[in-house]
C-alpha cells in the first residue's frame, strides 16, 4: 500500500510539473550560433550560451547596450560579436567561458559580425565604411579583420552582405544585398537576394541561384549550400547540391518564417516563432531546444508607478470639480483643488479608457476590454 501511495505521488507531481515546465520554456531569443554541444544566442540584448540540448541558459553579458551576431570561433574557445558599448557599432571578441570583450574594430559606420574564417585567424564583417570604390552608406562591403585587431583589409567586391566560407577558404557563398531586418514578406522585387559564388584565387563571381523570391543566408558545407528560400511561401531551408546544381528543401515550416540560421560543424541552429531549433546535417532531422532563461522579471513585482506622466484620456464633471483620468489601464479621478485621487477600477487584469462623467457627475462610463473587446 505504501509503495502504491510512492507511486500514485509521483505520477501526480510528474502530471502538475509538466504545464509549469512548458511555461518555463523561453521565446525571443534571436542571432543563434553552434559550435558543438553549445550554442549561443542573444536574448533582451545580452549574449546567453546554453547546450544544444537545452536547459538552463547562462548570461555571457550584461552591459546595458546590446550584442549580436554572435559566432563562434572554429576552435570554440573565442566568440565575435557585434556591440555598441562605446555608441558606435563595432566588432569585439570575449572568451566564449566568459570575460572582457576586446575591441576590434573603430569606426564611425556600424559593423556587423558575418563569420569567421576556417583558420580562425580573420573574421569577417560588413560595413557601410566609405572608400574610394564604395559611394556610401546605401552599400555595405565585406572585410576582413585580425582576430587580435588591426586595419580591416577590404575584399574585392562592389557589396557583400550575408556570407559563408568554403571549407578550405578558398571561396564564399555570399548575398551581395541583404533584407533581414525589413518587413518584406514574400518580396519579389529588384531587392530579391540570390546566392553568389566567389573564387577569392581567381577573382571570379557566379550566380548559384535565380529564384525571384528570396534566397538568402548562405552556410556552405561540404559539397553543399544550405539557405533559407520562400519558395513554398513560408521561409524554410534548403540545400543546393554544387555538382549537380539540384536544390532540395530540408525543413517544413508552414507557420513562421526560418529566420537568422547558423552553421556548425555538422548542425544549423535557427530561429522560428521565438524558439531555437537545431537541424541536424547527418540526419536531416529538426529538434526545437528547450531553453530557460533565468530572468530576474523585476517589472513583475508590486511597485509603485507615477500615473501622472502616462495619462491618455480623460473627462471633467459638468460641476468642474473633479477630473477623470485614464492612465495605465486604470480610470482615476482627481479634485480641481482639494479632496482624495481615487482609483475607480483598478483592474490589473483589462485597459480601461476614455472616462466620461454623466450629467449629474454621479456616473463615469468608460471603454474596457476585459471581455476581450472594447466595450
Amino acid at each position: 500500500m505504501r509503495r502504491l501511495t510512492v507511486i500514485l505521488f509521483a505520477v501526480l507531481f510528474l502530471i502538475s510539473a509538466a504545464p509549469l515546465a512548458a511555461e518555463e520554456q523561453s521565446r525571443l531569443m534571436r542571432f543563434p550560433d553552434i559550435h558543438g554541444d553549445r550554442i549561443v544566442f542573444s536574448y533582451g540584448g545580452d549574449l546567453w550560451t546554453v547546450s544544444s540540448g537545452g536547459g538552463m541558459a547562462r548570461r555571457l553579458t550584461s552591459d546595458i547596450s546590446g550584442e549580436a551576431f554572435a559566432k563562434f570561433s572554429p576552435d570554440g574557445e573565442t566568440i565575435a560579436f557585434s556591440a555598441s558599448y562605446d555608441g558606435n557599432l563595432d566588432l569585439y571578441t570575449i572568451p566564449a567561458t566568459g570575460g572582457t570583450p576586446e575591441r576590434l574594430t573603430y569606426h564611425p559606420y556600424g559593423d556587423m559580425m558575418v563569420e569567421w574564417h576556417p583558420s580562425g585567424e580573420k573574421i569577417l564583417i560588413r560595413s557601410s565604411r566609405k572608400s574610394k570604390t564604395n559611394p556610401g552608406p546605401r552599400y555595405r562591403r565585406l572585410f576582413t579583420v585580425d582576430r587580435d585587431g588591426g586595419y580591416p583589409e577590404v575584399l574585392p567586391l562592389f557589396e557583400g552582405e550575408l556570407t559563408s566560407y568554403s571549407p578550405n577558404g578558398s571561396r564564399i557563398a555570399y548575398n551581395r544585398m541583404s533584407r533581414e531586418f525589413r518587413t518584406w514578406k514574400r518580396y519579389r522585387g529588384g531587392m530579391a537576394q540570390d546566392i553568389w559564388i566567389y573564387d577569392l584565387k581567381n577573382n571570379k563571381s557566379e550566380k548559384l541561384t535565380e529564384f525571384e523570391g528570396t534566397d538568402a543566408f548562405p552556410m556552405w558545407h561540404g559539397n553543399s549550400v544550405y539557405f533559407i528560400s520562400d519558395r513554398e511561401h513560408t521561409m524554410n531551408i534548403y540545400k543546393i547540391d554544387l555538382d549537380t546544381r539540384q536544390i532540395d528543401k530540408v525543413t517544413d515550416h508552414d507557420e513562421y518564417d526560418v529566420k537568422f540560421p547558423s552553421l556548425g560543424k555538422d548542425a544549423i541552429v535557427y530561429e522560428n516563432a521565438g524558439y531555437l531549433y537545431v537541424l541536424d546535417l547527418k540526419t536531416g532531422k529538426t529538434e526545437r531546444v528547450n531553453i530557460t532563461i533565468p530572468a530576474e522579471l523585476n517589472q513583475k513585482r508590486p511597485h509603485y508607478v507615477k500615473a501622472g506622466r502616462l495619462i491618455r484620456s480623460f473627462g471633467i464633471s459638468g460641476t468642474g470639480k473633479r477630473a477623470a483620468f485614464g492612465a495605465r489601464g486604470d480610470i482615476f479621478t482627481v479634485p480641481a483643488e482639494k479632496g482624495e485621487i481615487r482609483n475607480l477600477t483598478a483592474s490589473s487584469g483589462s485597459r480601461d479608457r476614455s472616462p466620461a462623467f454623466s450629467p449629474n457627475g454621479k456616473w463615469v462610463a468608460y471603454f474596457s476590454d476585459r471581455s476581450g473587446e472594447y466595450e
